[in-house]
């Protein structure tokens, strides 16, 4: 069994800064791709930023410059440093993760159970 864990979730001010971080636990083999996407009650889940197991990271045009992937392979972990916040970057924040499965060798796409996100002065 592959589990993905967020946290650092909270309410902030408009302007303040926010870490997020996930870590993938369970029979893993390898860990491909890693990323950040959010949903609101308005939008479909939309993807944040993503960090390859090798290459270049890419960006949703309404976050870049403000927000940071970033990965730690030895941890299984990806973070989401989040800058400059505004308002409708409010929204439930989702880790995902393709897994190769250590058991099984199957490759799984992931999701983690969210972690909510307000932004609001």
């Amino acid at each position: 069994q592959v589990r993905l864990v967020e946290s650092g979730g909270g309410l902030v001010q408009p302007g303040e800064s926010l870490r997020l971080s996930c870590t993938a636990s369970g029979s893993i083999l390898s860990i491909y791709t890693m990323a950040w996407y959010r949903q609101t009650p308005e939008k479909q889940r939309e993807l944040v930023a993503a960090v390859p197991s090798g290459g270049s990271t890419n960006y949703a045009d309404s976050v870049k410059g403000r927000f940071t992937i970033s990965r730690d392979n030895a941890k299984n972990s990806v973070y989401l440093q989040m800058n400059s916040l505004k308002p409708e970057d409010t929204a439930v924040y989702y880790c995902n993760a393709d897994i190769r499965s250590a058991a099984t060798f199957a490759r799984t796409n992931y999701w983690g159970q969210g972690t909510r996100v307000t932004v609001s002065s």
